[in-house]
């Protein structure tokens, strides 16, 4: 579909690195934001110039973005142009470290004076509080927040397999931009919304803070509970196929041990009035996985697929990210952008994980180079072919 996004005609001004600012900015530009990605002459975001397997990262979070390099730190005239810019915007995302944006005399509280209507978001290493100027990330925030702990054996701490803290931050961050936005629309006034890395860590360990608060008991890695106990169903965990491949099973519901039992003809577990609700299934966790997973030998990855596709009872077969780009769902519904890679290699990346009536996400442009548009943009701003030579020259611009 052509139709409009929802967030054409809103400028966004990115000053954003590796993946929590990008992220929020790839937020906003999908939606379809006009994000002007703000980055410093010669060498721009630092995920530009990782090895091969990150950089390829910077292709992913930073579609449908405009890139214009401009002197921040050591110009007066690349600060004034900065600010020129962003009281024609309505959004400014501020990723850099605590304090840097301020330093430069390019706060909130500078840019509010240019421009009431603004909207600044900073997504920061925690929010306004003792912690607040300490240098942060997002596998710390992983680490000092609980999240590590739970993931990974007692002993061995593990983070998220993705980046999720900075993910999560900058997504959160965006909802609460778009509620000032419509908050502005009410008040005719923007406002300051900073997102923290470590909050966002504790959020997402919430549940761990509600158990606490009603059993008093500490919190345990998860890699130490049965498997089956985490979510406190009775079947709830992974299964071993006859090829080698595991398929994870989640009986949630009576219906679904019922059709789960005449698929696989366990008429005996159907029959045994110890298994007939989940508390008395989860009574029997010290023999029943067991009785299950001993079937489940019996088949192939794939029949045992089928069979609970068609038993309607909840499976999912354990797969590397690689393996999602062949996922007939994802490419049937088109979930997948092709996207350019430098040296002629395209990539299927993953649209927004939502879906409208009103408009399809797509790719108008793939992740800029280096101060692609840096003319394009200033001109729309008002500046003429001979004031950006006199900015190229004096080096203000690259």
């Amino acid at each position: 579909m052509s139709n409009p996004l929802p967030l054409e005609g809103l400028r966004v001004l990115e000053l954003g690195h590796i993946v929590a600012g990008p992220s929020a900015g790839l937020l906003f530009a999908d939606l379809g934001g006009d994000v002007i990605k703000v980055e410093r002459p010669g060498e721009g975001d630092q995920a530009r110039g990782m090895p091969a397997g990150n950089s390829a990262n910077f292709h992913f979070l930073n579609r449908n973005k405009r890139s214009v390099t401009i002197d921040l730190k050591g110009s007066r005239e690349g600060r004034e142009l900065f600010l020129r810019l962003a009281k024609g915007s309505d959004v400014v995302i501020d990723n850099f470290g605590y304090g840097a944006v301020e330093g430069l005399g390019l706060g909130y509280d500078v840019l509010a004076r240019a421009n009431p209507r603004l909207i600044y978001l900073a997504l920061k290493g925690f929010l306004p509080g003792p912690y607040e100027a300490r240098p942060f990330l997002d596998e710390l925030a992983q680490m000092s927040a609980g999240l590590a702990f739970m993931t990974g054996p007692r002993g061995t701490p593990m983070r998220a397999g993705a980046s999720v803290v900075d993910v999560g931050a900058a997504a959160y961050g965006v909802i609460a931009v778009l509620a000032a936005l419509q908050q502005r629309e009410r008040t005719g006034v923007g406002q300051k919304i900073t997102a923290g890395l470590y909050e966002t860590t504790v959020y997402l360990v919430g549940q761990w803070l509600a158990s606490f608060a009603a059993t008093g008991e500490p919190s345990v890695p998860m890699a130490e509970m049965r498997q089956g106990t985490r979510m406190g169903w009775g079947v709830y965990q992974l299964f071993t196929a006859k090829d080698g491949e595991q398929v994870f099973i989640g009986i949630t519901s009576n219906g679904h041990w019922e059709r789960f039992c005449r698929e696989f003809a366990l008429d005996d577990l159907l029959a045994d009035e110890r298994l007939d609700d989940n508390g008395k299934r989860v009574a029997a966790r010290g023999w029943l996985p067991a009785r299950i997973a001993g079937e489940m030998l019996r088949y192939s990855s794939a029949e045992i697929a089928e069979r609970l596709e068609r038993a309607r009872v909840p499976f999912a077969p354990l797969r590397r990210p690689d393996q999602l780009v062949d996922d007939p769902h994802l490419n049937a519904a088109g979930q997948f952008l092709d996207t350019p890679l430098p040296g002629g290699g395209v990539a299927k990346l993953p649209k927004m994980p939502v879906r409208s009536t009103a408009y399809d996400f797509r790719l108008d442009r793939a992740a800029p180079g280096l101060g692609e548009h840096t003319r394009e943009v200033l001109q729309e701003f008002g500046l003429t072919k001979d004031d950006i030579d006199a900015l190229a020259s004096r080096r203000v611009i690259g």
